[in-house]
């Protein structure tokens, strides 16, 4: 006879009623996804329509850009108000967004996170200044990334003289987490997941709203079979449990003990050769104007006072850069870190962002995004979709789409130099790269260069108020802001500087009084 907590997927679905606020976790690629019982919802809706007008949060991005994931939730009627970190991982999602079928919001991935463990303390919301300039401030936005929603999730309150957003604390009727294993009593151990992201606090935020707390496990274990300090989420905050025997590691992994450190070394299990693919170093990997930001990149990470920096990379460009490190085994000089609470280790990449092989440590998400909020990243490398004259960032907003900062404004808004890499423009663009230099075919038809961006994810006058140190890096172009807006500083060698720059840009920048020329070995095959 199963234990009373213990039920299927669609009896735990059933608990969820019309008007509910749901609280999800995961992150690209399947990392710790509750897939089974997001199917099963997915499921009920379609066949009984019901629930409905659901409020869905999320602090990261969640799917596979096609079926999996937020996708399960991206049905008109099932869905009221999305408020996401990263929306990128379910286009369906961002199609009913951009067609004014639900309220779509967006907060930063580490204040949705921090956000979730003061609602369950019964704390006033979350105070904080990250996000401070930008569109989550109320008054550049207040989160809201479509007419359909009117209400601004923070607001900004003055203490000791000093500007801070509190986010508005409201209640989690349903948390839907994922774990390993649950034994007899319903105590939940993480012991084969990849990362702990934000399952502890999200499971308390529903507990103490008198909501409840779902969890998707692999095994269902005897009772004992847990040590305490096995013991992350404890029986007394569980409500129900649903046994998913083929949960995965990720989409296409069963199970690998290198991800969870477990098991050091080699031990590819599963789709050895899309793993292969995403550890390939720097040197093997095509050159290309992303090999020639990354090298020139590079450059800036012993650029600094710390011994050995603590480091931060967003996806694209910047993880070239952890590629270079890792070809040149060089880990053992910085401190790497990644949003979703590891450190160390193997970073995966594409599909598989936020997974890392190898890892030294894994905090929960809300603390790593604390030690990042406390000033402790010393060099985070970010990409950018565009950037204007004042310095001003955005990836949150590209083509009408809503995108989502993910972790990037507590981490762009808190490190001690940024350093943005992406390619100069967009759509067209070719290029004839090596031997030292680079030659421009074709210019591209989207300025990622622009008088004013679209949506301000980070802020480049808040940048100069935390005195930090900002880069934008290009393949041909490097830049630097100033207390006089954004700096060109250096070109790459076979650029012309008016005709493949300045014309193409939709702002004049100031002009550093001597204009250096990048490293030619950044651009050689």
């Amino acid at each position: 006879m199963m234990h009373r907590k213990f039920m299927t997927a669609a009896q735990a679905a059933d608990l969820i009623q019309d008007g509910d606020t749901v609280g999800l976790m995961g992150g690209g690629g399947g990392l710790m996804e509750a897939s089974h019982l997001f199917e099963a919802i997915q499921h009920r809706f379609l066949s009984t329509q019901r629930p409905r007008n659901l409020t869905v949060m999320h602090a990261l991005g969640i799917g596979d850009k096609k079926t999996t994931g937020m996708n399960c939730f991206a049905h008109e009627g099932l869905v009221k108000r999305v408020i996401g970190g990263h929306w990128v991982w379910s286009p369906a999602m961002q199609q009913l967004a951009l067609n004014e079928k639900i309220e779509a919001y967006i907060l930063p991935g580490g204040v949705s996170s921090q956000l979730m463990r003061e609602i369950g303390a019964g704390r006033p919301g979350l105070f904080t200044h990250v996000g401070l300039g930008t569109v989550c401030d109320p008054r550049m936005g207040g989160g809201k990334m479509n007419a359909s929603a009117k209400d601004d999730l923070s607001e900004v309150v003055v203490m000791d003289g000093r500007e801070y957003l509190r986010y508005k604390p409201f209640p989690i009727h349903i948390a839907i987490v994922r774990a390993s294993a649950a034994d007899e009593d319903g105590n939940i151990s993480f012991e084969h997941e990849a990362a702990n992201l934000d399952a502890q606090s999200l499971a308390l935020a529903a507990k103490n709203s008198d909501g409840k707390v779902i969890v998707q496990v692999k095994e269902h274990l005897p009772r004992g079979s847990l040590k305490a300090r096995e013991v992350r989420i404890p029986a007394a905050w569980v409500d129900a449990i649903v046994v998913d025997a083929n949960q995965k590691t990720s989409y296409d992994i069963p199970f690998d003990p290198a991800f969870s450190g477990e098991l050091f070394g080699e031990t590819r299990t599963h789709s050895e050769a899309i793993d292969h693919a995403n550890e390939v170093s720097a040197s093997k990997e095509e050159f290309s104007e992303r090999q020639a930001i990354a090298r020139r990149a590079y450059t800036e990470l012993f650029n600094t006072n710390k011994l050995r920096p603590v480091i931060n990379y967003g996806v694209g460009v910047p993880d070239a850069v952890a590629k270079i490190i890792a070809a040149r085994n060089e880990q053992h000089r910085i401190y790497q870190t990644i949003e979703h609470g590891t450190y160390g280790g193997t970073l995966m990449d594409g599909v598989l962002f936020g997974y890392a092989r190898n890892a030294t440590a894994m905090l929960d998400a809300p603390t790593q995004f604390d030690f990042y909020s406390g000033g402790g990243l010393d060099i985070a490398f970010l990409g950018f979709g565009e950037f204007d004259q004042e310095g001003n960032v955005n990836v949150s907003k590209l083509g009408g789409l809503t995108v989502g900062p993910g972790g990037f404004i507590d981490i762009a808004q808190n490190a001690r130099k940024v350093v943005f890499c992406g390619t100069f423009a967009a759509k067209g663009v070719k290029l004839a790269t090596g031997q030292g230099k680079m030659e421009v075919l074709e210019q591209g038809k989207v300025q990622k260069l622009v008088p004013k961006v679209d949506q301000i994810t980070f802020s480049g006058p808040q940048a100069q108020v935390r005195k930090q140190q900002v880069l934008y890096l290009t393949e041909r172009a490097s830049f630097r802001l100033t207390q006089h807006g954004v700096e060109l500083f250096e070109i790459a060698p076979g650029i012309d500087l008016q005709r493949d720059v300045l014309d193409q840009m939709g702002f004049k920048p100031r002009l550093a009084k001597d204009i250096l020329l990048m490293d030619a070995t950044s651009f050689d095959r």
